[in-house]
């Protein structure tokens, strides 16, 4: 028998085990771990890049004239410094290749003339010249990996073959419509492992690239900026591609790189 307290103590115990028992009921039950999402390749993204690819690989000839912006990381400060280079291409195919590089900092001619491969450096004086593949690929790629020597922009000279490795971009957006220098492009964002990169191809029957961003993806986030103005239709000696060393010009031997390419100038 329970008396008139003992009565009151149980009926407020139970109150309180079934207000318990509704709030656990009314708690949504725990959700399940969600798997992070594939980040979304844009199929039209990649369809322009290989469009802007194939159509460069039918190009007989060209000049490129490109302005860059490079920015350099301080090791002991971590102070990000910026670099500015002008960059004359003459392309004539199938194995004819020369680069004139203006930087900040140094002067530099690459000459390929199908046969042999000249890195000259009209502030110093020195030149020296190496044997070359009969492609210009296979002579980037030998100059790369061989010599750790990478040209600007060297990838306008594998889009559109098997070697673009289309494979590596994780990630790509097509962002829209943009203007560089006057010209309607079309602008997209792609993401690979150790980079980010963007690119600007004109919108038209000739889709040449115009502008390009890199962004390294490490805590500082060096870029590479490269505005392009195309010339489709120049003439181009055979002098222009074979060197002649000045006068007062000495000749080195190009010693075989131990790490990787040094950086785009």
């Amino acid at each position: 028998m329970c008396t008139r307290s003992s009565c009151r103590f149980i009926m407020v115990m139970i109150t309180a085990l079934l207000l318990t028992s509704i709030c656990r009921a009314q708690q949504p039950a725990p959700s399940a771990p969600q798997t992070p999402a594939e980040p979304a390749v844009a199929p039209e993204a990649i369809a322009a890049l290989k469009k802007m690819g194939g159509f460069l690989r039918t190009l007989e000839a060209f000049t490129i004239h490109v302005d860059t912006d490079t920015d350099e990381v301080l090791e002991d400060t971590g102070q990000k410094l910026q670099f500015s280079s002008v960059v004359k291409y003459y392309f004539r195919a199938p194995n004819h290749l020369r680069a004139d590089v203006t930087s900040d900092r140094k002067q530099r001619q690459f000459f390929y003339d199908g046969h042999t491969l000249t890195l000259y450096g009209q502030r110093v004086q020195y030149y020296a010249s190496v044997p070359a593949p009969p492609t210009i690929r296979e002579t980037l790629e030998l100059a790369a990996q061989k010599y750790g020597l990478e040209g600007p922009l060297a990838d306008l000279f594998f889009w559109g073959t098997d070697e673009a490795r289309l494979g590596d971009i994780q990630a790509a957006i097509d962002v829209g419509p943009g203007s560089i220098g006057g010209v309607l492009c079309d602008h997209y964002a792609f993401r690979q492992e150790d980079v980010d990169w963007q690119l600007w191809m004109e919108k038209s029957d000739t889709p040449l690239p115009h502008k390009l961003v890199i962004t390294t993806k490490d805590e500082a986030q060096p870029q590479y900026v490269a505005r392009l103005t195309w010339n489709l239709t120049p003439q181009l000696d055979d002098t222009l591609f074979t060197f002649q060393p000045p006068a007062d010009a000495h000749k080195i031997v190009l010693r075989e790189a131990e790490d990787k390419p040094e950086s785009k100038p």
